[in-house]
């Protein structure tokens, strides 16, 4: 028998080796395939529920394929799903549930390696969190973008559209027929989002921290392409299971910062930044908010692509796709730090990398945007810290003080947001309190608040926004998001009043509250906690143990990694 994991489960020839490999013959199962080949998990996040991962199935026969030719034991399970569109109150409120569910299907089960099958924004996270905690060889394969949206004769992109159309209905520039019309023409093929949103933002995560093979990040759903590279995925984690390359080989610390860097060029998702520390924490890299800004603050955007763009992910892969990217900015990346292939990502992209259109894909030395990555901010309003998208913000209001328009929950700011005697003005600050990972609870992406239409109505398009949630990566505006410490747990973002002014100045990297601290102190000596949203079961376990967003909103109990090793049987 083989010297893998699996053989403790299906290599002994006694009562329990009768029973781990009876009740699996089941399913017709020659005696063959318990020859101590390598055992690879197929972890499949399909759900009819997950839109965006509808296909997995078909993606997963293809993964198996591969793993049978070469000569694996392919064996396919369910975890956990999480559809950003459907699942209320958010999907972040469950990524460390999947985390768990990953990390445990994979440890206790006779698993040599495994292929995370993912799509959807949290999916990718949660599964790459679990397994990262358990430290098997490991391979990513995303499901890939839907193609571009299709309307009045122009490409529309998933979420971006959403919100400009939004705020055309609410002001009548566009009529709901139309509206309704736009659903369909915005989703018209499998996939995920096809902007640089968070889901594609997860897709170039992966591949930038070596942990796909090389040139999945861009390529459609249904192009056969996408087939075609999860057939080697399957081929490859065998070999991987036979080289011992493990999880913990290839996300070192040079990988994260490749990722931060890569991740300013692409002009990826704020909830980047939430994701990768959680991983980061997960292996034992001490990865931090100012990370972040010191590596990727002074990047420069590469990729012209919505929402900080023109173009979607379909014309990404045409043009290049992400080895491009690398290849552009090859000089600021530590380009030999090994991959899935077993290779450096220099040794990936030697053949590749060539960009095939210009208006897409810029060149490093003439960017679209010469300093565009994730901008941390600090001050008393947050003290932990703060992230802006600069990519994604008005110019003019990167430098801003304005009076504060205070809504202490999402049902305030529902309730009176289009009042017209709503007392704002383009010049204030909308804050919204009560939607951090306590508070609301899961930090949904509510911080991109619509603006009042009264002020729509007017021709007004952005304003400074700052709340303690998050944002979709579709999303844009000058929104100041994940403030930390966040306010259901006295953060000074709780304190903020009507009429407060603030100051923010990206160049500065300052977000302040202009309000002495003396006063700050008496509003704090009476400040009130909002009542928790739970009184039981798994949101309460999050409510009590999860971290802030500056630490990756992981649970406190779960940082770190356990092994892969199960010393009891179950009979």
């Amino acid at each position: 028998m083989s010297k893998f994991r699996s053989a403790d489960w299906f290599g002994t020839k006694d009562k329990m080796g009768f029973l781990y490999r009876s009740w699996m013959k089941n399913q017709g199962m020659p005696e063959d395939m318990f020859d101590g080949r390598p055992v690879i998990g197929i972890c499949n996040t399909y759900s009819e529920l997950t839109p965006c991962n509808a296909h997995l199935r078909d993606i997963a026969e293809s993964v198996r394929r591969g793993v049978l030719e070469a000569g694996g034991f392919p064996v396919e399970f369910p975890i956990m799903s999480l559809g950003e569109t459907l699942l209320k109150p958010t999907a972040m409120l469950f990524r460390n549930l999947a985390s768990m569910d990953a990390e445990e299907s994979i440890r206790g089960n006779p698993i040599d390696g495994v292929v995370l099958l993912t799509g959807c924004d949290k999916t990718t996270p949660s599964t790459l969190m679990g397994a990262a905690s358990v430290d098997l060889p490991t391979l990513v394969v995303q499901g890939g973008p839907m193609l571009n949206g299709k309307f009045k004769g122009e490409d529309i992109g998933s979420g971006t559209a959403l919100w400009k159309f939004n705020d055309k209905l609410k002001t009548g520039e566009m009529t709901y027929d139309e509206f309704a019309e736009a659903e369909s023409c915005q989703s018209r093929s499998p996939g995920h989002c096809m902007t640089m949103g968070t889901a594609s933002t997860m897709a170039v995560m992966v591949e930038a921290l070596g942990m796909s093979l090389s040139g999945m990040a861009a390529i459609p759903a249904v192009d056969a392409r996408k087939k075609r590279i999860a057939q080697l995925s399957g081929r490859r984690i065998v070999e991987m299971v036979k080289e011992d390359l493990r999880i913990s080989k290839i996300l070192t610390r040079e990988a994260f910062e490749n990722a931060i860097k890569i991740n300013a060029a692409v002009g990826g998702s704020t909830n980047f930044v939430i994701h990768l520390t959680a991983i980061a924490g997960r292996v034992g890299i001490d990865l931090t908010i100012d990370d972040f800004d010191n590596l990727g603050s002074k990047m420069p955007l590469l990729l012209n692509l919505m929402p900080s763009g023109k173009f979607l992910m379909e014309d990404f892969y045409y043009a290049g796709g992400l080895p491009a990217i690398i290849k552009q900015i090859q000089s600021e990346l530590h380009m030999g730090t090994i991959t899935v292939t077993g290779q450096s990502h220099a040794e990936n992209i030697a053949n590749s990398g060539t960009i095939y259109n210009s208006d897409v894909i810029y060149t490093f030395d003439e960017p679209l945007i010469p300093e565009a990555g994730t901008t941390v901010l600090k001050g008393n309003l947050a003290v932990n810290g703060c992230v802006i998208k600069p990519s994604a913000a008005t110019p003019a209001l990167m430098q801003h003080t304005g009076r504060a328009v205070v809504f202490e929950n999402i049902e305030d700011y529902h309730a009176r947001v289009d009042d017209p005697d709503l007392d704002i003005d383009e010049t204030c600050v909308m804050v919204l309190k009560t939607v951090g990972p306590v508070g609301y609870p899961g930090m949904p992406e509510v911080g991109n608040m619509p603006l009042p239409k009264k002020l729509l109505d007017k021709g007004v398009t952005d304003m400074v926004r700052i709340s303690d949630g998050r944002m979709s990566g579709t999303a844009f505006g000058t929104v100041i998001l994940h403030v930390s410490p966040e306010s259901a747990i006295g953060g000074t973002l709780g304190l903020v009043q009507n009429g407060d002014m603030i100051t923010l100045d990206v160049s500065k990297k300052l977000i302040q509250l202009e309000v002495s601290d003396e006063e700050l102190e008496a509003r704090r000596k009476v400040w009130v906690a909002p009542p928790a949203m739970a009184e039981r079961g798994y949101v309460k376990m999050y409510i009590d143990t999860v971290q802030q967003a500056d630490k990756g909103a992981d649970l406190e109990f779960l940082v770190g990694c356990s092994g892969s090793k199960v010393t009891r049987d179950s009979h």
